[in-house]
């Protein structure tokens, strides 16, 4: 499938703002299965310096300031990708157990890269409550992507998807003792309840085709990839129970969500502000060669 993904995000402030400098991650990455075609970012008012990087994950990351005194600031991402759906039966069944010492060891560059995402990030820490909920799924043997895919489902099963009932800010555990939440949530839950285990994961911003019937489609969206050795990463989306398939766009990916926000920043002055975010992912109609 091609797509045209329009991100815009607006900050309406009460008073003005004299400066403001910000960081976006809303240019979608290039990998086996999505190629970036275009990517432009467009903000208002004219920021007076803007720099692209690559972050520690490989992200592209678009730093700009804008020195003239605002009131209403917007930046608008517009990105042509095509994504092609992903295979599912070629996966290496290998015990959950077997991939958790082979992390372990990380005796190969692939198994060290993904080691990193065994431990505890700034929004997800370890813990018996989620290892504990985790190990109905993990029993003795079972192939790690079976648990995955069931531990997937179990989430999208015990817990309600509710906009605004969380905040990021809201501790972990808090949000699991709830059982509600939204797309982020979901991903942070079952993230921690597999790194619990000692397995590899890792969150993925990204988008979900406008007009689809999962939620958190229209709007910025999230779900995790667990690491498979031999295989590499298998993406998972608790929130709608599904594997991310050509609907999915992928911005990036990071140990949480605090790695791959799609945009934040600090401004001087503003008082209080109403952050408004639109989202559409439409496909797009090939052209002849």
């Amino acid at each position: 499938m091609l797509y045209q993904a329009t991100h815009i995000t607006r900050y309406r402030y009460d008073e003005p703002v004299s400066h403001c400098l910000n960081e976006a991650r809303l240019t979608p990455r290039n990998f086996p299965g999505q190629v970036l075609h275009q990517s432009r970012l467009h903000v208002e008012p004219e920021p007076a310096m803007m720099e692209r990087r690559k972050d520690y994950f490989g992200n592209d990351v678009t730093t700009f300031a804008v020195f003239r005194t605002h009131d209403l600031f917007s930046a608008t991402a517009t990105s042509v990708v095509e994504v092609q759906a992903r295979p599912f039966a070629d996966t290496p069944r290998i015990p959950w157990e077997d991939a958790r010492d082979q992390l372990s060891h990380h005796a190969t560059d692939d198994l060290l890269e993904a080691y990193e995402f065994v431990f505890d990030s700034p929004f997800v820490a370890s813990a018996r409550p989620l290892l504990e909920y985790a190990l109905p799924s993990f029993t003795t043997g079972r192939p790690l992507l079976d648990a995955a895919e069931e531990l997937s489902h179990r989430i999208h099963s015990d817990f309600r998807y509710e906009p605004e009932s969380t905040s990021i800010d809201m501790p972990l555990l808090e949000v699991f003792e709830h059982r509600q939440g939204v797309c982020q949530d979901f991903a942070h839950i079952m993230i921690g309840a597999l790194r619990s285990l000692g397995l590899a994961v890792r969150y993925v911003s990204g988008y979900l085709r406008s007009g689809a019937t999962y939620q958190g489609a229209d709007a910025s969206h999230a779900w995790v990839s667990v690491f498979v050795p031999g295989a590499g990463w298998t993406d998972f989306d608790p929130t709608n129970d599904v594997r991310p398939s050509e609907g999915h766009l992928t911005l990036g990916w990071g140990r949480d969500y605090s790695d791959v926000t799609p945009m934040k920043g600090i401004a001087l002055g503003g008082g209080k502000q109403i952050v408004e975010v639109e989202v559409r992912v439409e496909p797009l109609a090939r052209t002849s060669e």
